[in-house]
């Protein structure tokens, strides 16, 4: 079995010290000594658990724990501090913290609460895989029912049972990682690791060193030899996020690499073996690259044995509610709010926007919704400016179309009083009283509609 993979961030060294020998049996551990620098670690490397003292410099915990969260979900985080309060706990659980160690503690307790974090993420991991395939709206952690997404999903799962190359396209926030780590997951090599890499968040003079290894004293600071991801990954797979941004020298290695099966660590000349599936990914068209003199045409072919290109959201605008379902589901549980869906004139403008950063955006906007949310369906008042702002005339057909009849019609209905509301207010200036009483409803009950449709009587007082 695997060791489970460790990242240990606190600013004083004898606590890493301290974890690094507690988790020597069974477990692969790595250290930060700040903020700032875990945060680059968690952006380029995948970890079963974090371990994360709460006060740091660079970046405390809580921002470690929002970021951990963001790039992997299961990824659990155990808390550490010697200031703890009831707050602190509370908050660091609300925002999806796995447990919480007050220092100081008991070297077997805190091994014991690593082991059931490991475990906890094992047991998610299996049921998202075991579920995955009977799910015909999903593929993986990849959601969406549209005629384009299902052919990317049957590609996948073609390309997760050969063990060939595959370059993944697609602009940014199609969800690349998540098209990745689907193939590597339904793959025979999904006991293994899954080790990405974003290639163009490293130093070009950092990158071959963190993809072959380095001997100890190839540069200044090389106090230590160190594997690179190739070897740390023994049979799993390497994702090189955003490979079109490699320099020319590493694009040489990491040819060379794929050609011989064979990789040399910088700073020596005897080559190490290597067992890995490539999956790589870019938002750049590669051939444009080529042609430029950026990309090395030969690693462009090795690279690109299977493409599968994700289309942007824009294209799919039927999945935007099963997503913001989706997404609307995920964030509730984490952020413990108790919310029952979407008022229908929401779900109308999520389906018309653009969406120019795509699945992430959608993702963004929701957990922002969720979080802002002063009643139990999203509303207008919770969406961003930009995406709440009504279309220029009726809305796009092709946004109608892709909402249930009943949705489709309720929105119509909500629009309609939207507009009402606003003509209302501009005539009576916004005193609501006076509002009401045209309207012939209650005064509570124009307040009611009001809130509901993202509005205030005093933007419609004169200045």
């Amino acid at each position: 079995m695997e060791p489970v993979r460790v990242l240990v961030a606190d600013d004083k060294e004898n606590m890493r010290k301290l974890f690094a020998k507690i988790l020597a049996d069974g477990y692969d551990v790595e250290t930060a000594q700040d903020g700032a620098s875990a945060l680059a670690l968690v952006a380029s490397r995948a970890y079963d658990v974090v371990v994360t003292d709460i006060r740091m410099p660079g970046a405390d915990g809580f921002e470690l724990l929002a970021a951990v969260k963001a790039r992997a979900p299961t990824t659990e985080v155990v808390m550490v501090t010697g200031y703890a309060t009831v707050a602190d706990a509370v908050r660091a659980m609300k925002q999806g913290a796995f447990d919480y160690l007050e220092k100081p503690f008991d070297p077997d307790a805190a091994l014991a609460v690593v082991a059931r974090a490991a475990e906890h993420k094992r047991l998610v991991d299996a049921a998202r895989l075991a579920a995955a395939p009977g799910d015909p709206d999903a593929f993986h952690n990849l959601v969406g029912r549209s005629p384009r997404m299902r052919e990317v999903y049957a590609l996948l799962d073609k390309a997760a049972h050969v063990d060939a190359t595959v370059l993944v396209l697609g602009e940014t926030g199609t969800g690349k990682e998540l098209a990745a780590r689907a193939i590597h997951y339904h793959s025979g090599r999904r006991e293994r690791r899954f080790m990405p890499v974003n290639c163009g968040a490293l130093p070009g003079e950092l990158i071959e060193s963190e993809l072959f290894g380095h001997a100890r004293g190839a540069f200044t600071g090389a106090a230590v030899a160190k594997p690179g991801l190739f070897e740390e990954a023994r049979g799993g797979t390497v994702f090189l996020d955003e490979v079109g941004e490699l320099p020319l020298s590493a694009q040489v290695k990491l040819n060379r690499a794929l050609q011989e099966k064979e990789i040399r660590r910088v700073g020596e000349s005897t080559p190490v073996k290597i067992d890995v599936r490539i999956v790589a990914a870019t938002h750049r068209d590669l051939r444009e690259e080529v042609r430029a003199g950026r990309f090395r045409e030969d690693l462009f072919y090795r690279l690109n044995v299977i493409a599968v290109t994700l289309p942007p959201l824009r294209d799919r605008a039927e999945d935007v509610p099963l997503l913001a379902a989706h997404f609307l589901d995920k964030h509730a549980r984490a952020l413990r709010r108790e919310l029952r869906g979407f008022e229908p004139e929401v779900l109308v403008r999520l389906a018309g926007y653009a969406w120019p950063g795509n699945v992430r955006e959608l993702e963004n906007t929701i957990e922002r919704a969720v979080a802002v949310a002063g009643g139990e369906r999203i509303g207008l008042a919770d969406l961003p400016p930009e995406v709440a702002a009504p279309p220029a005339g009726a809305a796009p057909a092709e946004a109608l179309a892709a909402l249930p009849y009943r949705d489709a019609v309720a929105g119509a209905r909500d629009r309609v009083t939207r507009e009402y509301l606003v003509a209302l207010l501009t005539e009576f200036e916004g005193n609501v009283t006076r509002a009401a009483e045209r309207a012939g409803l209650e005064r509570e009950s124009l307040h009611r509609l009001l809130r509901k449709h993202g509005l205030r009587s005093e933007d419609f007082k004169p200045a």
